[in-house]
């Protein structure tokens, strides 16, 4: 692995800085790492928080390797129900079961001669990994429903935030197809152990946001640039980009500036006096939350709670308008409707003359009102519903 690391080490990584933003140490070797993978066709397990750029990494192999400009195919295993695995996988022939009216090929056929990026391997059935196993070995598999083998190539990459080794324990995970998914394995460090990476993420997500936003790129103040380096970032670099997508999206940093010292990013309890770490915030205990969460349940709590707060904030910045909210989060009407529905965020209703839009005293805190006639039918009113602007 050195000498193929040393290998690479006059090659050309302008275009790679460009994909995996850092100068840190630790950024720098993970680049002469994915330099080198590129050149070979091993199988690479990259490992990582929830939010650190597993799947950029894998793209970033692929860009670096002979097949560049053959097809990336990532399989979400997360997503994908446990009785539909190997028929996603593999695919299957015309008839092989019921409802299977034609033929549909695999994940891994239509990653031939390219990458397939098989992330989150841990949530794959057992009964499935046996015949990825079969895979890995023999470059082969037999769809359902079929009486011969198909032969394929493809680059293997795989990524999970579990503990493999410990699921190997567990019974959870097949010890042979560890060793075999683990053949080199990356690990990607969180962001809170790449502070000095903060400032070059930030203005390279300003440029992006503000380029896609159509808005002048103002850059970000000392004072929130500080606020930064102080948090701990348990979403990582997907936390951050979140924040920085919803100040260029509402030009508003020094909302967040105040709810940063107030309550913390993600929601999360902390002023300079108070607690810091995430396991105060979520559960007011360090102690107790160690008894109640994984880390695994503590990156998707962080996730969850960046993602839901930046709806909140773009749905009052527009008064409750979905759609205007969804183009302001460059996303569609459904899916913010879904999210709306998932992270269950409600309005609340609202007196009379707030929601007719008379006078009322200023308060620390606003609230926003948003009025909606009844509709099919009813001449009654229905009143909007107030949230806390929350910053």
């Amino acid at each position: 692995m050195e000498k193929l690391i040393q290998a690479s080490q006059d090659s050309n990584d302008n275009g790679l800085d460009a994909i995996i933003v850092g100068q840190t140490p630790a950024m720098v070797e993970l680049k002469r790492h994915i330099l080198a993978l590129g050149k070979t066709d091993l199988t690479v397990l990259i490992t990582g928080e929830s939010g650190t750029g597993k799947e950029l990494v894998a793209r970033a192999i692929h860009k670096c390797s002979p097949r560049a400009d053959r097809p990336f195919v990532k399989v979400n295993s997360a997503a994908v129900p446990p009785n539909l695995f190997e028929s996603e996988l593999f695919g299957f022939e015309k008839g092989a079961f019921t409802g299977a009216c034609k033929k549909k090929r695999g994940k891994f056929q239509l990653a031939h001669s390219g990458t397939i990026f098989l992330d989150e391997i841990g949530e794959i059935p057992l009964p499935v990994q046996g015949k990825l196993l079969q895979v890995l070995e023999d470059n082969e598999f037999s769809p359902l429903g079929s009486t011969t083998n198909a032969r394929i190539d493809a680059l293997v990459l795989v990524a999970t935030n579990d503990n493999l080794s410990q699921m190997v324990s567990q019974g959870q995970f097949r010890l042979d197809l560890y060793y075999r998914v683990n053949v080199v394995s990356v690990r990607i460090p969180p962001l809170r152990g790449r502070k000095q990476d903060i400032d070059l993420l930030c203005d390279h997500f300003l440029r992006k946001y503000a380029a896609r936003n159509g808005k002048a790129n103002t850059g970000l103040t000392d004072r929130i640039r500080e606020q930064f380096y102080q948090y701990s970032w348990p979403g990582n670099v997907r936390e951050l980009e979140n924040v920085i997508q919803a100040i260029t999206a509402l030009e508003n940093e020094e909302s967040f500036c105040e709810r940063i010292n107030h309550h913390g990013l993600s929601g999360v309890c902390r002023n300079r006096k108070g607690p810091t770490s995430t396991a105060d915030a979520l559960n007011g205990s360090t102690s107790q939350l160690l008894t109640r969460y994984t880390l695994k349940e503590l990156s998707r709590k962080a996730a969850r709670k960046a993602e839901t707060d930046t709806i909140v904030n773009v749905l009052t910045y527009t008064h409750w308008n979905r759609r205007k909210a969804a183009a302001l989060l460059k996303t569609s009407y459904r899916t913010l409707l879904g999210k709306i529905k998932e992270y269950e965020i409600q309005q609340r209703p609202v007196a009379l003359e707030d929601a007719l839009g008379k006078t009322r005293q200023p308060a620390s805190h606003s609230y926003v009102g948003h009025f909606e006639r009844a509709q099919k039918g009813t001449k009654t009113a229905r009143f909007g519903r107030y949230v806390r602007a929350g910053f």
